[in-house]
């Protein structure tokens, strides 16, 4: 039932809608504001009161029915519209793709009556990888369904359209799968710049067809998500970007203080110690003097990928500058990090970059180890002090690691 002071919020709620609508031409807008001054003006329906009964209703003049009716249709339209406004503010709060992903598969759930779980694949050079999924429970990251070759997700992107399946227990995409109960599903195509970028299913309790508001509001995040989806991925592949060396492809000098402040804080909460590694190539300006930039840059993208396949998943190597190294190890103490550093000097004797004019460039590696809390108690005093032993070691015996001396503090302000 819409009461008197619903009809008057519709009423200025569409009255505003037209007003901001820059899409409206000036005449529509005047037609619009028109219709829905004379809405404003026309008696409320008595059926909306609850005093007529259906015999005296239908002896109202059809003028009034006709106004009843557009007033439901203001009021679906600003309910929508209220939710499309809802989904803008969801999905552009965060650039973080997972972060999206997961408010889209929330905001379906949320759309549509009976939901049972929504996910959604992201689609790249015809792969299907899991992006998001959240169930009826609020479960999440789990897919309700695996995609299949010739199953609904596979078909929604490989085709660009959507497909509502009212019935899955009968339905022949799903005649070779075990359904364990009844239920319908619909797989939207998730499209930015006429390219398929990902897709969204939404699976019912309930058989039979969503209604068209669902289906609309469905269609308006499936829209909102594929734009906010490749801006998450554009934001993603520029923040790479700037924390990664242009020349080899390793996080870069920011990327590193970055990660050393975080190392820093962690080993202050948990009490472990990590070791800092300065690594420098002996006698590289030869190689550049000899053969060019051009190959040099060959050979420093083609060696650190060489060193770092050995390192483990938590441990972190970046590009210092030029031809230098660093390397931090995670939760390491003194004499693990020696067993490292004797790893990498063992593995580079195995190492040779093959030049122009046949024969193989050989390499050896200087460093110098520091480590929290032994040596220093910050990032910047620990790169210092690893830093001071690397130059020992250039000095006094190429081709070795050697350990940075006592306790460095930080430098005394001038």
């Amino acid at each position: 039932m819409t009461t008197s002071d619903d009809r008057e919020d519709i009423l200025a709620q569409a009255r505003r809608i037209v007003i901001e609508d820059g899409r409206l031409s000036p005449g529509e807008r005047q037609d619009l504001l028109r219709l829905i001054s004379t809405l404003a003006e026309a008696p409320q329906s008595p059926l909306s009161k609850g005093r007529q009964d259906e015999g005296e209703e239908s002896a109202r003049p059809s003028g009034n029915s006709a106004s009843h009716a557009l007033l439901s249709l203001l009021k679906q339209q600003a309910d929508e519209l209220d939710a499309l406004k809802k989904l803008s503010l969801s999905l552009t709060s965060s650039l973080d793709l997972q972060t999206v992903l997961d408010a889209v598969v929330s905001e379906a759930m949320r759309l549509v009556k009976h939901a049972f779980s929504a996910e959604i694949f992201l689609y790249s050079a015809g792969e299907l990888t899991f992006g998001a999924a959240m169930d009826q429970t609020g479960a999440r990251s789990k897919p309700y369904m695996t995609p299949r070759p010739n199953g609904l997700t596979a078909t929604v992107a490989r085709g660009g359209e959507a497909v509502v399946i009212e019935d899955m227990a009968s339905h022949p995409l799903y005649q070779d799968f075990n359904i364990q109960k009844s239920g319908s599903i619909i797989g939207i195509p998730l499209i930015i710049n006429n390219k398929v970028v990902g897709v969204m299913n939404l699976s019912r309790s309930a058989t039979g067809s969503l209604s068209p508001p669902e289906l609309r509001l469905l269609g308006l995040l499936a829209d909102q998500a594929a734009v906010a989806i490749s801006n998450a991925r554009l934001h993603q592949m520029v923040s790479r970007q700037a924390y990664s060396d242009t020349v080899t492809g390793l996080p870069n000098r920011r990327a590193l203080d970055e990660r050393l402040e975080r190392e820093v804080m962690h080993a202050r909460r948990t009490g472990f110690p990590f070791a800092v590694i300065m690594m420098d190539l002996d006698g590289f300006k030869q190689v550049n003097d000899t053969y060019g930039h051009s190959l040099g840059d060959q050979v420093l993208r083609d060696l650190f990928r060489y060193l770092a396949t050995g390192l483990r998943s938590t441990d972190f190597l970046a590009r210092y500058g030029g031809d230098e190294l660093t390397l931090i190890l995670s939760q390491t103490d003194l004499a693990a990090a020696r067993r490292v550093t004797e790893k990498l000097l063992e593995n580079l004797k195995n190492y040779g970059f093959p030049l122009p004019g046949g024969g193989s460039l050989q390499i050896t590696l200087s460093g110098g180890v520091a480590l929290y809390p032994l040596h220093a108690m910050s990032g910047t005093d620990l790169l210092r002090a690893a830093d001071e032993a690397l130059y020992r070691a250039k000095k006094h015996n190429r081709g070795s690691f050697v350990v940075a001396y006592g306790f460095t503090g930080p430098l005394p302000d001038f």
